[in-house]
């Protein structure tokens, strides 16, 4: 005996498993684009703050150029994730697509190739959304070393 599979059409259970191999690379999307939706939503507000006080401070103030930059690369962090953002929803669709061309297969006469290459280009899609979520760290870090040499350049209390 064959412990209750008997009779079932293994073929079956393979285009189940293709089949929901891109429904998790959906669901890894979601995750994905509600991480970076949240550091975009941190930035944002990070960016109003840092208005406020460049507002608030006075002509010539020394604080006032710092601001300036960091709030341009926020500004140029903000343009990455959005593309990156981007990128996991055309990855998302990319996997939608690949699901369903999978679950079609047997009623339609699809090329095999075709959710491949769905599959595929979800799969760059996410390796680009990566680079430029390595590049919006990147940039991080030079706003970070603004603050820091602020904090080191300024004289003691």
């Amino acid at each position: 005996m064959n412990g209750g599979v008997e009779g079932l059409d293994l073929s079956s259970i393979r285009l189940i498993g293709t089949a929901v191999t891109p429904a998790v690379m959906v669901s890894g999307c979601g995750i994905l684009a509600t991480g970076l939706d949240n550091q975009i939503a941190r930035m944002t507000a990070r960016m109003r703050d840092m208005m406020r006080e460049w507002r608030a401070l006075p002509e010539g103030h020394p604080r006032r150029p710092i601001l300036r930059e960091e709030v341009a690369i926020l500004d140029r962090r903000h343009v990455l994730l959005a593309r990156a953002i981007g990128f996991i929803y055309a990855a998302l669709l990319s996997f939608v697509v690949t699901s369903m061309l999978y679950l079609t297969k047997r009623h339609t006469n699809i090329p095999e190739a075709l959710p491949v290459v769905s599959f595929s280009l979800g799969v760059a899609l996410l390796g680009g959304m990566a680079l430029l979520a390595l590049a919006s760290l990147r940039l991080s870090r030079r706003a970070i070393a603004l603050e820091r040499r602020e904090l080191e350049e300024s004289p003691p209390p």
